[in-house]
């Protein structure tokens, strides 16, 4: 887990990359964007030759997930594991042909993907909050990589510190939880799903990972009576706009020529 590849000063969200070691290959997950690439790929390079990875698996298509893909494809011969909604996106993240013959598409019911002597898991996680979105399980290891579920909003060093006390915890996730996270619906599949596995440790894209029973329990006790996304807007979400956005004076907007 690398949890500071992008420097802190208020200019980018924090972010976690993970690097899944097994015999002869190796994924990262979730690479991240150019910020912190050259970083990551030093990082790597401490555990395993960057230019030799079999996989980048993306759990879906945001900048903070893929950005730097151009650049992976570049540095590696890894292929690109995402979402089939996103398979044909992903392209325009790169210049023309790097990702030919390169991308695999995953079926929304997700499946078991190869990798060393084992396999990941690729679950299901529709809406959570991408249309297209994946959370990878490490039957090895008992991690589930949980995305942007779970996500805490911390610096990078705190993001190194297990939570273990999930009350505590939760101040630093119910905003973005409220906001990111389509519906309480959703929220209760993804549980149900997730409750049939045994999970040793939930690990989000971004801030603290949740360890032990007690917490990850706690975690879906919580989200699955949280309510999210589209349960809270109404019309007042959707009106015509009053206020001015700060930016250009209104003399140059007027210069400006629209083709």
């Amino acid at each position: 887990m690398f949890t500071d590849m992008v420097e802190e000063a208020g200019v980018a969200v924090q972010s976690n990359q993970f690097l899944v070691v097994d015999h002869d290959q190796a994924a990262v997950l979730d690479p991240g964007g150019n910020l912190g690439f050259n970083e990551l790929l030093l990082g790597i390079g401490r555990h395993y030759p960057p230019q030799d990875l079999t996989y980048l698996i993306a759990s879906h298509a945001d900048p903070d997930i893929i950005a730097s893909l151009d650049r992976w494809m570049t540095a590696t011969k890894a292929q690109l594991v995402i979402s089939k909604v996103w398979e044909r996106f992903a392209p325009h993240f790169t210049k023309n042909g790097k990702t030919d013959g390169r991308v695999i598409g995953v079926p929304d019911a997700g499946g078991r993907l190869p990798l060393g002597d084992t396999e990941l898991w690729l679950l299901p996680a529709h809406f959570l909050h991408s249309e297209g979105n994946f959370h990878f399980y490490d039957p090895v290891s008992k991690i589930l990589f949980t995305g942007d579920l779970g996500v805490s909003i911390v610096s990078g060093e705190m993001a190194r510190t297990p939570v273990r006390d999930i009350a505590k915890h939760i101040p630093r996730m119910v905003g973005f939880h409220e906001r990111y996270m389509v519906s309480n619906k959703i929220l209760r599949l993804w549980v149900n799903m997730a409750r049939q596995l045994e999970i040793s440790m939930l690990v989000p894209q971004h801030g603290a990972p949740i360890v032990g029973t007690a917490a990850i329990n706690g975690f879906f006790d919580w989200i699955e009576k949280l309510m999210c996304g589209v349960d809270l807007f109404d019309q007042r979400g959707y009106m015509i706009p009053t206020s001015q956005v700060a930016g250009l004076t209104g003399r140059v907007l007027a210069s400006r020529k629209t083709v």
